[in-house]
Protein backbone atom coordinates (compact mmCIF):
# COMPACT_ATOMS: atom_id res chain seq x y z
CA UNK A 1 0.00 0.00 0.00
CA UNK A 2 2.84 2.36 0.82
CA UNK A 3 4.22 1.89 -2.70
CA UNK A 4 0.95 2.81 -4.39
CA UNK A 5 1.75 6.51 -4.65
CA UNK A 6 5.08 5.77 -6.32
CA UNK A 7 3.41 3.58 -8.95
CA UNK A 8 0.94 6.40 -9.51
CA UNK A 9 3.78 8.90 -9.87
CA UNK A 10 5.60 6.60 -12.30
CA UNK A 11 2.43 6.33 -14.39
CA UNK A 12 2.02 10.11 -14.43
CA UNK A 13 5.62 10.59 -15.57
CA UNK A 14 5.20 7.95 -18.28
CA UNK A 15 2.00 9.63 -19.44
CA UNK A 16 3.93 12.83 -20.11
CA UNK A 17 5.30 12.98 -23.67
CA UNK A 18 8.92 12.53 -22.50
CA UNK A 19 8.08 9.18 -20.90
CA UNK A 20 9.23 7.17 -17.91
CA UNK A 21 9.13 3.48 -18.91
CA UNK A 22 8.58 0.72 -16.39
CA UNK A 23 11.09 -2.10 -15.88
CA UNK A 24 10.74 -5.74 -14.91
CA UNK A 25 12.71 -5.26 -11.69
CA UNK A 26 10.99 -2.01 -10.70
CA UNK A 27 14.15 0.06 -10.62
CA UNK A 28 12.09 3.14 -11.52
CA UNK A 29 10.08 2.79 -8.29
CA UNK A 30 13.25 2.56 -6.21
CA UNK A 31 14.49 5.65 -8.01
CA UNK A 32 11.34 7.63 -7.20
CA UNK A 33 11.47 6.51 -3.55
CA UNK A 34 15.01 7.84 -3.33
CA UNK A 35 13.94 11.26 -4.65
CA UNK A 36 10.37 11.83 -3.40
CA UNK A 37 8.67 11.44 -0.04
CA UNK A 38 5.12 9.99 -0.33
CA UNK A 39 3.67 13.45 0.36
CA UNK A 40 5.81 15.05 -2.37
CA UNK A 41 4.89 12.31 -4.85
CA UNK A 42 1.21 12.84 -4.13
CA UNK A 43 1.46 16.60 -4.65
CA UNK A 44 3.46 16.22 -7.86
CA UNK A 45 0.66 14.12 -9.37
CA UNK A 46 -1.75 17.04 -8.84
CA UNK A 47 0.37 19.57 -10.75
CA UNK A 48 0.28 20.55 -14.42
CA UNK A 49 2.81 21.25 -17.17
CA UNK A 50 1.81 24.92 -17.07
CA UNK A 51 2.66 27.37 -14.29
CA UNK A 52 0.13 27.91 -11.53
CA UNK A 53 0.11 29.84 -8.27
CA UNK A 54 -0.36 27.90 -5.02
CA UNK A 55 -3.78 29.54 -4.75
CA UNK A 56 -4.86 28.19 -8.12
CA UNK A 57 -3.47 24.72 -7.33
CA UNK A 58 -5.35 24.67 -4.02
CA UNK A 59 -8.60 25.76 -5.65
CA UNK A 60 -8.33 23.27 -8.51
CA UNK A 61 -7.33 20.28 -6.39
CA UNK A 62 -9.15 20.97 -3.12
CA UNK A 63 -5.86 20.92 -1.22
CA UNK A 64 -5.49 23.21 1.81
CA UNK A 65 -3.68 26.40 0.89
CA UNK A 66 -1.91 26.55 4.24
CA UNK A 67 1.65 25.27 3.86
CA UNK A 68 1.25 24.56 0.13
CA UNK A 69 3.61 27.31 -1.08
CA UNK A 70 6.23 26.28 1.46
CA UNK A 71 6.08 22.66 0.34
CA UNK A 72 6.23 23.54 -3.34
CA UNK A 73 9.14 25.91 -2.70
CA UNK A 74 11.02 23.16 -0.89
CA UNK A 75 10.30 20.73 -3.75
CA UNK A 76 11.66 23.36 -6.15
CA UNK A 77 14.66 24.87 -4.42
CA UNK A 78 15.84 22.03 -2.18
CA UNK A 79 14.58 18.82 -3.78
CA UNK A 80 14.63 19.51 -7.54
CA UNK A 81 11.26 17.81 -8.05
CA UNK A 82 9.26 20.65 -9.62
CA UNK A 83 10.06 23.89 -11.42
CA UNK A 84 9.25 27.25 -9.93
CA UNK A 85 9.72 30.94 -10.63
CA UNK A 86 9.62 33.79 -8.14
CA UNK A 87 8.02 36.79 -9.84
CA UNK A 88 8.98 39.29 -7.21
CA UNK A 89 6.97 37.83 -4.36
CA UNK A 90 4.47 35.80 -6.40
CA UNK A 91 5.62 32.22 -6.93
CA UNK A 92 4.40 29.94 -9.70
CA UNK A 93 5.07 26.21 -10.08
CA UNK A 94 4.69 23.38 -12.57
CA UNK A 95 5.51 19.68 -12.87
CA UNK A 96 8.51 18.62 -14.92
CA UNK A 97 9.30 15.41 -16.84
CA UNK A 98 11.97 12.95 -15.77
CA UNK A 99 14.22 14.32 -18.56
CA UNK A 100 14.76 17.15 -19.08
CA UNK A 101 13.69 18.00 -15.58
CA UNK A 102 13.78 15.94 -12.41
CA UNK A 103 16.98 14.09 -13.29
CA UNK A 104 18.94 17.25 -14.11
CA UNK A 105 17.66 19.02 -10.99
CA UNK A 106 19.05 16.25 -8.78
CA UNK A 107 22.50 17.78 -9.30
CA UNK A 108 22.84 18.96 -5.70
CA UNK A 109 21.36 15.74 -4.29
CA UNK A 110 23.28 13.30 -6.48
CA UNK A 111 25.12 10.78 -4.32
CA UNK A 112 26.52 7.34 -5.09
CA UNK A 113 23.26 5.55 -4.33
CA UNK A 114 21.26 7.81 -6.63
CA UNK A 115 23.96 7.57 -9.30
CA UNK A 116 23.79 3.78 -9.20
CA UNK A 117 20.00 3.81 -9.46
CA UNK A 118 20.07 6.24 -12.40
CA UNK A 119 22.68 4.18 -14.21
CA UNK A 120 20.65 0.99 -13.78
CA UNK A 121 17.58 2.74 -15.13
CA UNK A 122 19.39 4.38 -18.05
CA UNK A 123 19.20 1.52 -20.54
CA UNK A 124 15.43 1.16 -20.19
CA UNK A 125 14.99 4.91 -20.39
CA UNK A 126 17.42 5.39 -23.29
CA UNK A 127 15.65 2.76 -25.40
CA UNK A 128 12.33 4.58 -25.15
CA UNK A 129 13.42 8.20 -24.97
CA UNK A 130 15.98 8.36 -27.76
CA UNK A 131 14.23 6.16 -30.30
CA UNK A 132 10.99 8.13 -30.40
CA UNK A 133 10.39 11.20 -32.54
CA UNK A 134 10.62 14.09 -32.61
CA UNK A 135 14.08 13.94 -31.10
CA UNK A 136 14.52 15.80 -27.85
CA UNK A 137 17.77 17.49 -28.88
CA UNK A 138 19.32 19.00 -31.98
CA UNK A 139 23.00 19.54 -32.70
CA UNK A 140 24.33 23.10 -32.81
CA UNK A 141 27.38 23.06 -35.09
CA UNK A 142 30.41 25.19 -34.31
CA UNK A 143 29.50 28.31 -36.23
CA UNK A 144 32.97 29.30 -37.37
CA UNK A 145 33.26 25.93 -39.10
CA UNK A 146 30.37 26.72 -41.43
CA UNK A 147 31.57 28.32 -44.64
CA UNK A 148 29.92 31.50 -45.86
CA UNK A 149 28.32 29.70 -48.79
CA UNK A 150 26.48 27.28 -46.48
CA UNK A 151 22.96 28.14 -45.33
CA UNK A 152 22.40 28.16 -41.57
CA UNK A 153 19.05 28.93 -39.98
CA UNK A 154 18.54 30.92 -36.80
CA UNK A 155 17.55 27.93 -34.67
CA UNK A 156 20.73 26.12 -35.75
CA UNK A 157 22.98 28.88 -34.40
CA UNK A 158 24.25 28.77 -30.85
CA UNK A 159 24.81 32.53 -31.01
CA UNK A 160 21.12 33.13 -31.73
CA UNK A 161 20.13 31.32 -28.53
CA UNK A 162 22.62 33.38 -26.52
CA UNK A 163 21.57 36.68 -28.12
CA UNK A 164 17.88 35.93 -27.45
CA UNK A 165 18.58 35.38 -23.76
CA UNK A 166 18.66 37.97 -20.98
CA UNK A 167 19.74 35.72 -18.12
CA UNK A 168 22.33 32.96 -18.09
CA UNK A 169 23.51 30.30 -15.65
CA UNK A 170 26.07 27.52 -15.79
CA UNK A 171 26.25 24.40 -13.65
CA UNK A 172 28.18 21.19 -13.29
CA UNK A 173 26.94 18.55 -15.72
CA UNK A 174 24.78 16.08 -13.80
CA UNK A 175 25.78 13.29 -16.20
CA UNK A 176 29.44 13.90 -15.46
CA UNK A 177 28.75 14.05 -11.72
CA UNK A 178 26.85 10.77 -11.88
CA UNK A 179 29.62 9.02 -13.78
CA UNK A 180 32.26 10.46 -11.44
CA UNK A 181 30.45 8.98 -8.44
CA UNK A 182 30.55 5.65 -10.26
CA UNK A 183 34.34 5.88 -10.60
CA UNK A 184 34.36 7.14 -14.20
CA UNK A 185 35.70 10.66 -13.80
CA UNK A 186 35.54 12.75 -16.97
CA UNK A 187 38.75 14.50 -18.01
CA UNK A 188 36.91 17.25 -19.85
CA UNK A 189 35.46 20.41 -18.25
CA UNK A 190 32.50 19.64 -15.98
CA UNK A 191 30.86 23.04 -15.43
CA UNK A 192 29.35 23.15 -18.91
CA UNK A 193 25.55 22.91 -18.59
CA UNK A 194 23.96 26.23 -19.48
CA UNK A 195 20.49 27.60 -18.86
CA UNK A 196 19.07 30.64 -20.66
CA UNK A 197 16.01 32.73 -19.81
CA UNK A 198 14.30 35.66 -21.57
CA UNK A 199 13.81 37.51 -18.27
CA UNK A 200 16.60 39.57 -16.61
CA UNK A 201 17.93 38.41 -13.24
CA UNK A 202 16.09 35.09 -13.21
CA UNK A 203 19.17 33.18 -12.01
CA UNK A 204 20.44 35.70 -9.46
CA UNK A 205 19.35 33.57 -6.51
CA UNK A 206 19.32 30.26 -8.30
CA UNK A 207 19.76 27.00 -6.40
CA UNK A 208 20.98 25.39 -9.63
CA UNK A 209 24.38 26.51 -10.86
CA UNK A 210 25.53 30.12 -10.81
CA UNK A 211 24.48 33.20 -12.70
CA UNK A 212 26.84 34.37 -15.44
CA UNK A 213 26.95 37.21 -17.96
CA UNK A 214 26.42 36.90 -21.70
CA UNK A 215 30.15 37.27 -22.22
CA UNK A 216 30.82 34.45 -19.76
CA UNK A 217 28.26 32.30 -21.59
CA UNK A 218 30.21 32.71 -24.81
CA UNK A 219 33.39 31.80 -22.93
CA UNK A 220 31.78 28.59 -21.66
CA UNK A 221 30.95 27.68 -25.25
CA UNK A 222 34.47 28.51 -26.43
CA UNK A 223 36.05 26.30 -23.77
CA UNK A 224 33.59 23.51 -24.56
CA UNK A 225 34.53 23.61 -28.24
CA UNK A 226 38.22 23.64 -27.36
CA UNK A 227 37.74 20.58 -25.11
CA UNK A 228 35.83 18.66 -27.77
CA UNK A 229 32.30 18.87 -26.38
CA UNK A 230 29.21 18.75 -28.61
CA UNK A 231 26.70 21.62 -28.39
CA UNK A 232 23.15 20.30 -28.02
CA UNK A 233 19.88 22.14 -27.39
CA UNK A 234 16.12 21.62 -27.47
CA UNK A 235 14.86 20.36 -30.85
CA UNK A 236 12.56 23.35 -31.39
CA UNK A 237 12.71 26.52 -33.46
CA UNK A 238 12.13 28.96 -30.62
CA UNK A 239 12.02 29.08 -26.85
CA UNK A 240 15.38 27.38 -26.22
CA UNK A 241 16.26 27.41 -22.54
CA UNK A 242 19.35 25.23 -22.34
CA UNK A 243 22.59 24.36 -24.08
CA UNK A 244 24.29 21.11 -23.15
CA UNK A 245 27.95 20.52 -23.96
CA UNK A 246 28.37 16.78 -24.22
CA UNK A 247 31.05 14.09 -24.36
CA UNK A 248 30.98 10.42 -25.29
CA UNK A 249 31.94 9.10 -21.86
CA UNK A 250 29.20 10.71 -19.76
CA UNK A 251 26.43 12.38 -21.76
CA UNK A 252 23.22 10.38 -21.95
CA UNK A 253 22.52 11.44 -25.53
CA UNK A 254 25.98 10.64 -26.90
CA UNK A 255 26.11 7.41 -24.89
CA UNK A 256 22.77 6.35 -26.40
CA UNK A 257 24.15 6.96 -29.87
CA UNK A 258 27.27 4.90 -29.18
CA UNK A 259 25.81 2.14 -26.99
CA UNK A 260 22.47 1.61 -28.72
CA UNK A 261 23.42 2.70 -32.21
CA UNK A 262 20.71 5.32 -31.88
CA UNK A 263 22.03 7.94 -34.27
CA UNK A 264 18.44 9.17 -34.47
CA UNK A 265 18.79 10.28 -30.83
CA UNK A 266 19.59 13.78 -32.10
CA UNK A 267 18.37 15.92 -34.96
CA UNK A 268 21.25 17.17 -37.09
CA UNK A 269 21.37 19.31 -40.19
CA UNK A 270 24.99 18.97 -41.32
CA UNK A 271 27.66 16.35 -41.86
CA UNK A 272 31.45 16.53 -42.19
CA UNK A 273 33.43 15.59 -45.26
CA UNK A 274 37.19 14.98 -45.53
CA UNK A 275 39.11 15.91 -48.68
CA UNK A 276 41.43 12.91 -49.20
CA UNK A 277 43.91 15.02 -51.18
CA UNK A 278 44.45 17.37 -48.24
CA UNK A 279 44.26 14.84 -45.38
CA UNK A 280 47.67 13.93 -43.90
CA UNK A 281 46.24 11.00 -41.86
CA UNK A 282 47.28 12.52 -38.54
CA UNK A 283 44.26 10.89 -36.88
CA UNK A 284 43.43 13.87 -34.67
CA UNK A 285 39.83 14.02 -35.91
CA UNK A 286 39.16 10.37 -35.16
CA UNK A 287 41.18 9.86 -32.00
CA UNK A 288 40.57 13.12 -30.12
CA UNK A 289 37.62 15.02 -31.56
CA UNK A 290 34.78 12.83 -32.84
CA UNK A 291 32.42 11.81 -30.05
CA UNK A 292 30.27 9.39 -32.06
CA UNK A 293 32.83 7.17 -33.82
CA UNK A 294 31.94 8.61 -37.22
CA UNK A 295 35.48 8.72 -38.66
CA UNK A 296 37.49 5.77 -39.88
CA UNK A 297 40.97 5.28 -41.32
CA UNK A 298 40.90 4.70 -45.06
CA UNK A 299 43.59 3.43 -47.41
CA UNK A 300 45.05 6.84 -48.15
CA UNK A 301 43.18 9.20 -45.82
CA UNK A 302 40.64 9.32 -43.04
CA UNK A 303 36.98 9.13 -44.02
CA UNK A 304 33.72 10.32 -42.47
CA UNK A 305 31.02 7.69 -42.02
CA UNK A 306 28.17 9.92 -43.13
CA UNK A 307 25.37 7.84 -41.60
CA UNK A 308 27.03 8.20 -38.18
CA UNK A 309 28.08 11.84 -38.37
CA UNK A 310 25.99 14.32 -36.35
CA UNK A 311 27.51 17.43 -37.91
CA UNK A 312 28.88 19.01 -34.74
CA UNK A 313 32.01 20.40 -36.43
CA UNK A 314 34.47 19.35 -33.71
CA UNK A 315 36.69 17.55 -36.21
CA UNK A 316 36.96 20.64 -38.40
CA UNK A 317 38.19 23.17 -35.90
CA UNK A 318 41.42 21.30 -35.14
CA UNK A 319 42.31 19.82 -38.54
CA UNK A 320 45.90 21.03 -39.17
CA UNK A 321 45.49 21.06 -42.96
CA UNK A 322 41.89 22.27 -43.10
CA UNK A 323 40.97 19.12 -44.98
CA UNK A 324 37.51 18.83 -43.42
CA UNK A 325 34.45 20.89 -44.12
CA UNK A 326 30.87 20.95 -42.88
CA UNK A 327 28.17 20.37 -45.46
CA UNK A 328 24.45 21.01 -45.13
CA UNK A 329 22.36 17.91 -45.71
CA UNK A 330 20.03 17.85 -48.72
CA UNK A 331 16.56 19.19 -47.89
CA UNK A 332 15.06 15.70 -48.23
CA UNK A 333 17.30 14.46 -45.40
CA UNK A 334 16.48 17.29 -42.97
CA UNK A 335 13.55 17.25 -40.55
CA UNK A 336 12.96 20.79 -39.28
CA UNK A 337 12.27 21.08 -35.56
CA UNK A 338 8.73 21.84 -34.38
CA UNK A 339 7.97 25.42 -33.42
CA UNK A 340 8.24 25.35 -29.62
CA UNK A 341 8.01 23.24 -26.47
CA UNK A 342 4.21 23.06 -26.59
CA UNK A 343 4.31 21.78 -30.16
CA UNK A 344 7.03 19.29 -29.18
CA UNK A 345 4.87 17.94 -26.36
CA UNK A 346 1.90 17.57 -28.71
CA UNK A 347 3.87 15.81 -31.45
CA UNK A 348 5.75 13.51 -29.09
CA UNK A 349 2.57 12.64 -27.19
CA UNK A 350 0.78 11.82 -30.43
CA UNK A 351 3.61 9.58 -31.65
CA UNK A 352 3.87 7.79 -28.30
CA UNK A 353 0.11 7.44 -28.12
CA UNK A 354 -0.25 8.98 -24.67
CA UNK A 355 -3.13 11.19 -23.58
CA UNK A 356 -1.58 13.83 -21.33
CA UNK A 357 -4.46 16.31 -21.65
CA UNK A 358 -5.09 16.04 -17.91
CA UNK A 359 -1.68 17.62 -17.26
CA UNK A 360 -1.79 20.48 -19.74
Amino acid sequence: MADEIYYRLAKVLDTLPNGFPSTKDGIEIRLLKKIFTPEEADLFCDLRLKFETPEKIAKRTGRPLEGLEEMLTRMWRERGEVFGVDLGGVKIFKMIPWVMGIYEFQLNRMDKELAELCEKYNMAFFSQFFKNKPQFMQVLPIEKDISSDQQILAYEQVSTIIENGQSFAVAECVCKKEQGLLGKTCKKPTEVCMSIAPVPGIFDNSHWGRAISKEEAYEVLRKAEEAGLVHLTYNVKQGHFFICNCCECCCGVIRAINLLGAKEAVNSHFYAEINPDECTSCGLCKDERCQVNAIKEGDDAYEVIKEKCIGCGLCISTCPTEAIKLIRKPAAEITPPVDDEKAWFEERGKIRGVDFSKYK
